[in-house]
Formats: structure tokens, C-alpha cells, sequence
């Protein structure tokens, strides 16, 4: 966050006032796979390690975290160089990309909104999770985000438990980014999805969903509304797909049975 100074007009009054305010900060991060630059993601400069690794994992160009070596960060120059393991053809990998060298702006965050599904695999997850703890759990973005109480600027993403457990939690000014950063926090931390399920503050769309379900997030649940292109994406992967978690209600799309309604 930047303290800045600010001007603030009291429209009915008629009064202004000088005063600072915060807001929200975005910086390039550039990641490198081995030698090659694979994409630069305009990004809220916090959790930059976390954001590079769940970006590529979610994006599905690394398997997994056994395929990563190392992880060079120089935060200063705000590059992230992910060493893939020698056995990773990552050459043919980056051929199948239909875009290469990308720029993700944070106000967008994909290049390509209808993202295919071909070849994904379906969520295997038995987790069943109470409505109210979804309800709760996305209610609760707002509590423990502070950048964005006090800028009103940034997306919130979170990784629960399934009895409602905060796992870990980020901000950034781009949703997708949001995302990449609590499964990349997870990875690094040897946490697994199978018994998780995801809430953010931002649209349901494909890439988001898709993001969720390469890494095998079976539950994901946001206070905004599903796209079209999510629910297809949901459906495809048998992930469970909530949206206007707001106040005491929600709308399931897709996949409710992992949904318990009834109260104890």
C-alpha cells in the first residue's frame, strides 16, 4: 500500500478537505522458466514467490512441484527464475502454449477467457462441506483482508479447510493473481487440495475455475457472480461451483452434493 495525498469533497456540503488516503499498489513480476522468460504478471508486490509458482502450476505448464529444482527471487528487480528439474521437456510444453512470452495485466488477467478443457482431469474428492461454512468462509474475505479495507482496491482469495480452518489467504489487485498466491502458498508449504476448497472475492470465470481444478481443488465459492464460461469449465471437471455467497445465501451451479444444506 502507498500513502498518497488526496483531495476529498463532501458532495452535499459542498466542502473539501486535504487529506491522504491509501492505495493499492501493482508492479511488474517477470518469471523465467530456466533461461526463458515465460510471462510478466502485473501483480500486488507481496507474495511474489508464492504467485510464480501457483501461476505455473494453475496454468498447468509445471505438473507439480517435484518437476521445480530451485527458485531464484530477486524482489528488488522483481523477477522470479523457476529452474525446472533436467528430466522436463519444457520445450515441447511451451509449444502446445497458444500464447508464449505472455503479459497479464491485473485488470484482465487472462488472454484467453474460454480457456479448453480438453484433457483435464476430473475432481476425485469426497469432501463434503456444511452451506454455512461456505457462507462464513467467504463472508470472512473481507474481515481479514486489510489492504483492501483500507484501499478498496485489491481481490482476496483464501484456501479452507473443509470444517471452515483458514489455510492461508492473499490480496492483489488481480483476482487470477489472488488465486495463484494462496496455491502457490500451499504447494510450498507440502499442503494438499483434496480436503480444501477455495473462496475469493471475484467473478467465476473459466481461468479461474481451471486455475482450481489443475491442482485438484474439488469446492470453489466466491461472493460474485458465475460466468457462463466457469460453469462449463465446472462441469467438465466435476468441481463444485458456488457464487453470490452473500448473507445467509449462495447459488450452487454446479456439483451441489458436496454441498451439505441441512443444519445439525
Amino acid at each position: 500500500m502507498l500513502k498518497v495525498g488526496i483531495v476529498k469533497i463532501d458532495v452535499p456540503t459542498g466542502k473539501a478537505q486535504e487529506t491522504t488516503d491509501y492505495v493499492a499498489e501493482e508492479k511488474p513480476l517477470h518469471v523465467f522458466l530456466n533461461r526463458t522468460r515465460y510471462v510478466t504478471i502485473f501483480c500486488s508486490p507481496s507474495m511474489l514467490k508464492e504467485l510464480a509458482v501457483g501461476h505455473v502450476l494453475s496454468e498447468g505448464i509445471v505438473k507439480s512441484m517435484e518437476e521445480i529444482e530451485r527458485i531464484d527471487l530477486k524482489e528488488d528487480e522483481g523477477v522470479c527464475r523457476i529452474h525446472l528439474k533436467p528430466d522436463v521437456k519444457l520445450e515441447d510444453r511451451l509449444k502446445l502454449l497458444q500464447h508464449f512470452s505472455r503479459v497479464i495485466f491485473s485488470a484482465c488477467g487472462s488472454q484467453e477467457p474460454f480457456q479448453p478443457t480438453l484433457g483435464l482431469k476430473q475432481i476425485q474428492s469426497d469432501l463434503k462441506v456444511k452451506a454455512e461454512t461456505i457462507s462464513n468462509s467467504v463472508n470472512r474475505l473481507n474481515f481479514i483482508a486489510e489492504t483492501f479495507r483500507k484501499t478498496g482496491g485489491v481481490h482476496v482469495a483464501a484456501i479452507y479447510r473443509g470444517d471452515g480452518t483458514l489455510v492461508t489467504f492473499a490480496e492483489d489487485v488481480g483476482r487470477h493473481n489472488a488465486v495463484d498466491k494462496v496455491i502457490g502458498s500451499c504447494v510450498l508449504k507440502g499442503i494438499g487440495f483434496n480436503d480444501c476448497f477455495l473462496a475469493l472475492s471475484g467473478r467465476l470465470s473459466s481461468d479461474i475455475v481451471l486455475k482450481a481444478a489443475r491442482v485438484g481443488v474439488p469446492i470453489v465459492s466466491s461472493l460474485a457472480a458465475a460466468l457462463d464460461s466457469g460453469i462449463k469449465a465446472a462441469i467438465d471437471a466435476e468441481l463444485t461451483l458456488v457464487g453470490f455467497v452473500r448473507g445467509k445465501r449462495m447459488n450452487i451451479y454446479v456439483c451441489p452434493d458436496r454441498i451439505i444444506v441441512k443444519p445439525d
